[in-house]
């Protein structure tokens, strides 16, 4: 059975009695009676790829000028940069349209982690803690409550000692069309991504919002949006310049697409926990997807420190499919041994040795019987990819120095992005948001575009 009925299977699992009773305990858990709820349909305007502020000024901020009603943003890490600058102008722009007009939209601003002071004195609590208007300026660097007074806005911050950070990153407008960027309001020039979306696929992010971010005057609010359905204004699917990052625009309708919620768990010493990562939608999807993967995989990701992540490819690789992995060297080394124990050099070095085990055993076994109709089993190719920046030619555009990217391509019909990296981290303990794309056009459209981004910008170890 091959990867399109990967949602079915996956489906299945989620309600088993064992995960439904895991999943119950973590929050939010709203699909655990109805799992089927996480199927949804979404149509692929455009994809771009570029640093964060590349992205933020050519694809997000247009779109939250071109807002009506509400901007929704959901970031991971929130800081003083020419993203926020950019940000602070548009949400006087989108102030002063809804004076203009008489109206007040709403803007909800969601992030996990600003400070080291802000994560050791705010609550612990999901609640999460909502900032006051007197502090926006002088602690979120935020513009002063009367440039926006077009706007009813909202900042809210989610954070639990010691590591759990709430990773996903997205952004609604007038719930009706959605970004979904691998990029945070902040300052480091990484390769990033973002894929424009619209559909029934955005309501499954509007619930998530609802579920863990809104508050309980928003969740109570009764607010008339139009259908979701519709297709977005030119504005909210503006694409990049050329000078800076690449994009293209996909125009892939009615996607089979399933949301992938993975919420947070309890941080716990990786040397004296279990390997075995929390049965959340995101990583049973994953784990199935390799499991039924046939030819080829492909990862783009961060870092690389999750054991249960390099052991299923390794059968992988085992069973002969091919599996090609592009990541950073030396990105947050930190961060990786203290939620890893270890990192993504030390775990490429060893699962290269385990591969060449593999090889050194195949060749040594005795082949297959022709007569027979046997055939000697094929090992997978690994092919291990580290980021490289390209050697600047135009001083006015700034080049990625790092890969921030998650995405994952799977025999060529898959594909699944959103803010999971393939490290413990993102696998046992930060909230996580996915989406799979079930689709050879989309996945081929994909790919051609990132391949012309990551052109002459990673090197084979």
């Amino acid at each position: 059975m091959g990867p399109p009925n990967i949602s079915e299977e996956v489906t299945q699992r989620l309600s088993r009695p064992k995960i439904i009773q895991a999943t119950k305990v973590t929050y939010p858990n709203y699909w655990a009676k109805d799992p089927v709820a996480l199927l949804c349909v979404a149509k692929v305007d455009n994809i771009a790829f570029g640093t964060g502020h590349q992205i933020y000024r050519s694809a997000i901020l247009p779109a939250i000028e071109a807002a009506e009603t509400e901007v929704i943003l959901v970031t991971c890490f929130w800081a003083r940069s020419e993203i926020l600058d950019d940000l602070n102008d548009s949400l006087r722009k989108l102030s002063a349209k809804a004076r203009r007009k008489g109206t007040s939209i709403r803007v909800r601003l969601c992030f996990s982690s600003c400070s080291l002071w802000q994560k050791l004195s705010q609550s612990s609590s999901l609640k999460g803690h909502v900032w006051s208007q007197a502090q926006w300026r002088s602690y979120l660097g935020l513009p002063d409550v009367d440039e926006l007074q077009g706007l009813d806005v909202e900042i809210k911050s989610v954070f639990q000692l010691p590591f759990s950070v709430m990773h996903p990153k997205f952004v609604i407008i007038d719930r009706e069309h959605m970004l979904l960027p691998s990029c945070n309001v902040s300052w480091e020039n990484w390769f990033e991504g973002c894929i424009g979306l619209h559909g029934s696929v955005v309501q499954q992010f509007v619930r998530v919002w609802q579920c863990f971010w809104a508050s309980d005057g928003d969740k109570q609010a009764v607010t008339t949006f139009s259908n979701s359905s519709t297709t977005p204004t030119p504005a909210a699917r503006a694409t990049v310049s050329a000078r800076g990052p690449y994009s293209r625009n996909l125009d892939v309708q009615a996607v089979p697409a399933m949301f992938l919620p993975s919420p947070h768990h309890r941080f716990d010493l990786p040397w004296i926990s279990s390997n075995r990562a929390p049965p959340t939608p995101l990583n049973i999807y994953l784990l199935t997807l390799f499991a039924r993967a046939e030819r080829e995989i492909y990862i783009q990701t961060p870092n690389l420190t999750s054991e249960v992540v390099l052991s299923k490819l390794l059968e992988c690789l085992e069973r002969g499919v091919d599996v090609t992995i592009v990541t950073s060297r030396k990105l947050m080394r930190l961060e990786q041994i203290v939620t890893a124990g270890t990192t993504t050099g030390r775990c490429v070095r060893r699962l290269i040795r385990q591969y060449e085990e593999i090889r050194q055993r195949d060749k040594t076994a005795p082949g297959g019987d022709l007569e027979l109709g046997l055939v000697a089993h094929k090992i997978g190719r690994l092919i291990i990819r580290f980021y490289e920046p390209r050697v600047a030619t135009d001083p006015d555009v700034v080049e990625p120095v790092q890969s921030h990217l998650k995405l994952t391509l799977v025999d060529g019909k898959i594909a699944v992005l959103g803010s999971g990296n393939m490290d413990r981290a993102s696998w046992h303990t930060s909230q996580e948001l996915g989406l799979a794309l079930t689709s050879e056009s989309l996945v081929e459209k994909i790919w051609q575009a990132l391949s012309t981004a990551m052109e002459g910008r990673s090197t084979t170890r």
